[in-house]
């Protein structure tokens, strides 16, 4: 029949859930510590507990040589001959035991040492059972029981452990009263050095897609699928469902007749707000679908390695796609994977004519490129400023003869060569269409000879034209491969 102080021991092991060993191991070791402190030894001490008559026996133990040289530390070894007076039956290279008197002489210093050493290798043994009980069950729904409130934490009782809710796994809209009962997700499980080793949490959206597996039997079924949840604790949650059935209608089957389902869950949830969104496939759609109760204009895949996308929303409609505090838009990014930007239809026509302008103003000919302007004439235009085709076709006559050593013929001169190069690109445009990216020009043939009627009919076509006088002959180059402002507008 097992003693007392054994069936107390076991009593404690069912009681925590741990094996009666891992208590009796503790209260040997506890034995042994009291021992040692009382001996003041550095024996290597051990001790046994009778399960029948409830005694600890503490002794010490050394090893058995047949040799006194072979003694290396008399504390811990012992020769034959010695061991034989103690106990004749003792082998070579076995252990001798030689009891230690405990009882009555440890007092109440070694009982209070005893009795911490006990409780904490009782408290680890638990902490190891726990966190083996539990490991595994992580994102797991459970049952649990307000068991008490720890500041900010609340503490429950979720059976054979107690576990902790930090404040940031609660819902800002939910309150605890002691001995309430709650549904918790199992969030993780801790090797703590003191306290719950569970956290649980009331803010995971594992808790939504549960509560909607118990109200809806098409997703406890597997008729309709949830295939995305997004959720911020306490204001909303978006949640993705898709039915592999073509006569069941996934959103309906959720929000229920009347909205009976959807509302069971939100006052689950002290109300928080919940919208049902069809999955589909197709990213474009699905961001649509996701930004609701938003219209879309438009939805342009950016990058679709980086998974990006741009939404184009209606000026009134910015607000409500962005949601308060960006909450409506983020929860779609976070629903969809991917990165979304919003922008309203007047900042996306605004960002189309930056765009624009950015090209037209770096289309640009430098003026070696224009037949019939000489190197002389280049070199005064440029050292007033001027040093592209585009600038000089936008200067006035009387801005050119402003310039040191241009003259009205010069001017005349100026003219006509610019006037010249802009018919070769439309002349080149439309005999052969350019490749995307280039405007292909033909070169300007060199006149052999020009009367002066001819030019006063050019200036009089194009006053804002200038012509050098200081050259004499017209020469022939290679047009320039960059569209003109007025091509890029077309």
């Amino acid at each position: 029949m097992a003693s007392e102080l054994y069936n107390t021991i076991d009593a404690l092991s069912r009681e925590k859930g741990i094996d009666p060993q891992i208590v009796v191991s503790a209260v040997e070791d506890a034995i042994v510590v009291a021992t040692r402190k009382y001996y003041k030894t550095q024996e290597n001490l051990r001790a046994e507990l009778d399960k029948e008559t409830g005694k600890i026996r503490a002794f010490a133990v050394k090893t058995i040589v047949e040799t006194p040289e072979q003694v290396e530390d008399p504390v811990l070894q012992v020769t034959l001959d010695d061991a034989r007076k103690i106990n004749p039956n003792v082998e070579l290279g076995g252990e001798l035991q030689i009891n230690k008197q405990t009882e009555g002489i440890l007092g109440r210093i070694a009982a209070q040492l005893a009795k911490q050493v006990i409780f904490q290798k009782v408290r680890e043994a638990e902490r190891d059972t726990v966190y083996n009980e539990y490991i595994g069950r992580v994102g797991e729904i459970v049952n649990a029981t307000v068991k008490r409130i720890e500041g900010p934490d609340v503490i429950f009782d979720i059976g054979k452990a107690e576990a902790r809710m930090p404040r940031k796994e609660q819902s800002r809209l939910e309150s605890f009263a002691m001995g309430e009962r709650v549904r918790v997700v199992i969030a993780r499980v801790e090797r703590a050095s003191k306290g719950p080793a569970v956290v649980v949490s009331r803010a995971a959206p594992e808790l939504v897609q549960h509560l909607f597996q118990t109200e809806v039997p098409e997703i406890y079924d597997g008729t309709v699928v949830i295939r995305a949840i997004a959720r911020e604790a306490g204001e909303r949650t978006k949640i993705a469902v898709m039915s592999k059935d073509k006569d069941v209608d996934a959103v309906g089957a959720c929000v229920g007749m009347k909205g009976m389902r959807v509302q069971s869950i939100i006052r689950e949830l002290r109300g928080e707000k919940i919208d049902i969104i069809e999955y589909h496939e197709d990213a474009v759609t699905f961001a649509e679908k996701a930004l609701q109760p938003a219209k879309v204009s438009r939805v342009t895949v950016v990058d679709s390695g980086d998974k990006h996308l741009e939404v184009v929303v209606d000026d009134s409609q910015l607000s409500l796609a962005i949601g308060k505090k960006g909450q409506n838009v983020r929860l779609a990014a976070k629903l969809l994977g991917w990165k979304i930007d919003i922008k309203s239809e007047e900042e996306k026509r605004q960002e189309v004519e930056l765009q624009m302008s950015a090209l037209v103003g770096t289309a640009s000919t430098p003026l070696e490129n224009v037949p019939g302007l000489g190197e002389g004439l280049v070199e005064k235009l440029s050292a007033a400023g001027v040093t592209t085709v585009e600038a000089l076709a936008d200067m006035t006559p009387e801005q050119l003869e402003a310039i040191e050593g241009i003259g009205p013929k010069t001017v005349e001169k100026i003219s006509l060569a610019v006037n010249n190069y802009f018919s070769s690109l439309e002349a080149g445009e439309a005999g052969a269409p350019a490749a995307e990216g280039e405007v292909s020009a033909e070169p300007v043939a060199e006149e052999s000879a020009a009367s002066s009627d001819d030019i006063t009919a050019e200036v009089e076509a194009a006053p804002d034209a200038t012509v050098d006088e200081n050259s004499g002959q017209e020469e022939t180059a290679e047009s320039t491969e960059e569209p003109a402002p007025s091509e890029e507008k077309q």
